[in-house]
């Protein structure tokens, strides 16, 4: 999530309603547990919702645009660093379940 958060060192508050609630929306920053290793978290911006058309813009020149359907059940993650995340451009949508909380404020290191 750099440059909204470093790679190490922050320390943020997580709520856990939004999840619980069907609160959470685009934009939103949430911990997650991680698809390809569930003994991880991570901190990911939503992009997309359920129901919603997500458009990945290609790595490379060469690269066509793609377009995914975020599923019932499911969001888009993306890291604030595109070029530097592992995100759901690699491994997809990710079940709403994996969601632990969204983060509401970052206490350190003060901004």
């Amino acid at each position: 999530m750099y440059p909204t958060f470093n790679i190490q060192g922050d320390l943020v508050l997580v709520e856990y309603q939004s999840v619980r609630n069907d609160r959470l929306r685009v934009g939103d920053v949430v911990v997650a547990r991680s698809p390809t290793n569930p003994k991880q978290a991570v901190c990911k911006r939503i992009t997309g919702m359920p129901g919603d058309v997500v458009e990945v813009a290609p790595q490379y020149d060469f690269q066509p645009v793609r377009h995914h359907l975020v599923p019932r059940g499911h969001v888009w993650l993306q890291g604030d660093n595109l070029a530097n995340s592992t995100d759901s451009r690699i491994y997809g949508p990710i079940p709403l379940a994996l969601v632990r909380g969204k983060v509401f404020y970052k206490i350190w290191p003060v901004s």
